[in-house]
């Protein structure tokens, strides 16, 4: 097997002990949890889309050539948990996954409970063209497709060992880019976050063209042979520097508010 990539049999016994956010009111409630586990033969090179509002969007990518999705729906009543629904659509050199949840209540006192916890096990060639979550918790493990494209709200995303494009869009929370080793082709990164903070481990031998950016905050190189710029108003700091040759890799990371953290892996 190669390094990195997930066996799906290995997978479900790690799920229960990964942290997932239930976003709802009150904590004399007893949650309900409904939990569905489907398997589709997909190619190799499948495009695939994900979508949903709260929870969490779990995704590894392994040697198989099949798709394995396992929602774990979660709210507060019966009613409510019968009316959410996860669907997955299969179609030649495609798939998409989305979580339907009903319409908010307008009432004070109606019940607003409801999530979905996927867990999804696709080819590690397989491209993610979009990945949709509202607020909750991203994951993405040795994908190795042409793309990866995500977006959360509010959160957490962490993506480790993904040897792609990786595209990475928050708008409030904490982001991880974690690299065990390096592979100089197909690896890039474009990370984006609006409010919140942002860590980057790599090996000391990685080679890449750094571009970090920090509007309202600071950044940390543990790559800091070229100093980095902070404007002298002190408003913002820059970092353009090419570490051990740079070869054809670039990672940016673009914040808004916060802080960015460029560290060594294994040094």
């Amino acid at each position: 097997m190669r390094p990195g990539a997930v066996h799906w049999q290995k997978l479900w016994s790690i799920v229960a002990a990964l942290p997932m956010l239930l976003n709802g009111c009150g904590t004399n409630k007893t949650v309900l949890e409904e939990i569905v586990e489907q398997v589709y033969p997909i190619a190799l090179n499948t495009d695939l889309s994900i979508h949903n509002r709260d929870g969490a969007v779990l995704v590894y990518g392994s040697d198989g050539n099949e798709l394995r999705v396992r929602s774990a729906k979660k709210a507060y009543s019966r009613e409510r948990l019968s009316q959410i629904a996860v669907d997955v659509s299969t179609t030649p050199g495609a798939v998409s996954v989305t979580a339907k949840f009903p319409p908010q209540p307008k009432w004070a006192f109606s019940d607003h409970s409801g999530t979905v916890d996927c867990t999804i096990v696709v080819p590690a060639t397989a491209s993610i063209t979009a990945l949709d979550l509202n607020s909750g918790e991203v994951l993405l493990d040795s994908m190795r497709g042409r793309e990866v494209h995500a977006r959360l709200g509010d959160g957490r995303i962490f993506a480790r060992n993904c040897f792609t494009n990786v595209d990475l869009t928050m708008d409030r929370g904490m982001l991880t880019l974690w690299y065990d080793w390096w592979e100089q082709a197909g690896s890039s990164a474009n990370v984006k976050v609006a409010q919140g903070n942002a860590w980057v481990f790599l090996p000391t031998d990685a080679a890449f063209h750094l571009l970090a950016h920090a509007a309202h905050g600071k950044i940390a190189n543990d790559f800091n042979n070229v100093a980095s710029f902070q404007s002298s108003s002190a408003r913002y700091m820059n970092i353009d520097q090419v570490i051990n040759g740079g070869g054809s890799a670039t990672i940016q990371i673009r914040l808004g508010r916060g802080n960015i953290k460029i560290a060594e892996a294994n040094p």
